[in-house]
């Protein structure tokens, strides 16, 4: 239920609750999920759950008073006890919440409770009984200041969504935690300085088995920093990479071919990798030609991809195409056929004028499956438009079963004078 499109309006919560006698509305109900919960509704939540119900998931309106949420979550953990999954959203930073939900937690049957997402700091002894939960698979947990952790023992934990602020005194508890099934995590943080946070996560994750299992890894804010990509080399599972810093202002960018190359070559499995957000006009680090060949050769299975690079050297490696032999070029084919790249995010990364046609081409050489540019800068109108009609002159010619054999250029590394590259190992070929 969505309470922001007033499905169920007070006065008809009203109605209703006379009507049943305070009995529970849905006596067999097993999931409740609600959003924008507003002030005037929350005493109705209540009526909805019954011991039956195993799942809930409150979202609470902006305005909703930080008492009325508190009291809405005591009275929860009083009518349903053998709860599976719970999340809360969009909770006030209060006291008065933060005693609701840990009290909560501290009643949950800790035998069945499978999910814990909510968005509040929790209390010392209810940190105590959640970190430690048998069961437990999926979590988001919220960090205030000098909190510590007890040594985490979290069998089942698959996913975990971390939010702090200026202090990272919680890494300590996962120091040898029991995180054998830990797939996926995800840090947040609006403090600066944020500083070397990766490093500190890979000492910890040394301590654990999670740099065998993690497959998804993300840092999420908007300020200014510059990560030490290197601490997470270790990391060779990974598939989904996302590591967010703002440009606002100046870049932050200190991505360059070495760190994307280093990275490609640890994690062949990458299938989505976005560092920064939006990729902007004046980067002070960005990738060439070169660590967008070493990404395409080295991660076949890349679908995803926003990083800063240079537009400029795309065109300078067109400019310098030289034609390949029939030999050179059939193996150039086979090679890029299995790069899966489909989206592209350039943000307002500058394009040479005039130099649309010649970006499109270079981008289809190296991902020859690249599907959408999503963009900010209008010069790359462009370049989205010449890929849309190679993929749908491609697809045509796929339906009238002619063999297709786009056009392909051998481009001249910039940093190899006379040396050509179809992918990296065709470089090597040529370099031998």
């Amino acid at each position: 239920m969505d309470f922001s499109k007033d499905l169920i309006t007070p006065d008809v919560a009203l109605v209703l609750q006379l009507r049943t006698v305070n009995d529970p509305w849905f006596p067999t109900l097993k999931t409740l999920k609600c959003k924008q919960v507003t002030e005037a509704f929350s005493p109705f939540i209540p009526l909805f759950l019954s011991t039956k119900t195993t799942e809930i998931e409150i979202g609470f309106a902006e305005d909703t008073p930080s008492v009325v949420v508190a009291s809405t979550i005591a009275r929860l953990s009083t009518l349903c006890h053998d709860l599976e999954r719970i999340i809360f959203n969009n909770l006030p930073r209060d006291l008065a919440v933060i005693e609701a939900v840990s009290e909560m937690a501290l009643a949950c049957n800790r035998d069945t409770l499978q999910m814990f997402r909510v968005d509040s700091p929790l209390t010392e002894e209810a940190r105590q009984v959640v970190f430690r939960l048998p069961r437990l698979s999926q979590m988001r947990v919220v960090f205030q200041g000098t909190t510590s952790l007890p040594t985490v023992a979290l069998p089942n934990l698959t996913a975990i969504d971390v939010e702090y602020d200026f202090n990272i005194n919680w890494l300590r508890g996962f120091h040898g935690a029991t995180l054998d099934k830990l797939h996926s995590v995800s840090f947040r943080s609006e403090f600066n300085p944020i500083g070397d946070f990766l490093r500190a996560f890979e000492s910890v994750a040394f301590s654990t088995c999670i740099q065998n299992t993690l497959s998804e890894f993300g840092f999420y804010t908007s300020r200014a920093w510059h990560p030490r990509y290197s601490s997470l080399l270790s990391f060779t599972q990974l598939k989904e990479v996302e590591i967010e810093f703002s440009c606002k202002g100046s870049c932050s960018s200190r991505i360059d071919d070495g760190i994307i190359t280093s990275l490609a070559e640890a994690m062949p499995k990458l299938e989505i990798l976005r560092l920064g957000k939006e990729p902007c006009a004046t980067p002070t680090g960005a990738v060439t030609v070169n660590g967008l060949v070493d990404l395409a050769r080295l991660c076949p299975y890349l679908s995803k991809l926003r990083i800063h690079f240079k537009a400029a050297n795309l065109v300078e490696a067109a400019n310098n195409a030289a034609t390949p032999s029939p030999s050179d070029d059939e193996r150039a084919i086979d090679r890029r056929e299995g790069c899966a790249l489909a989206d592209l995010e350039v943000g307002d990364i500058r394009i040479p004028a005039r130099s649309g046609l010649k970006v499109a081409l270079i981008l289809l050489q190296i991902f020859p499956r690249i599907l959408n540019i999503k963009y900010t800068n209008e010069e790359w109108s462009s370049v989205a438009e010449i890929i849309g009609d190679f993929r749908r002159i491609r697809a045509f010619v796929h339906r009238s079963g002619i063999v297709y054999s786009p056009p392909r250029l051998t481009i001249v590394s910039d940093t190899q004078p006379g040396s050509m590259f179809k992918d990296r190992n065709a470089l090597q070929d040529g370099r031998r």
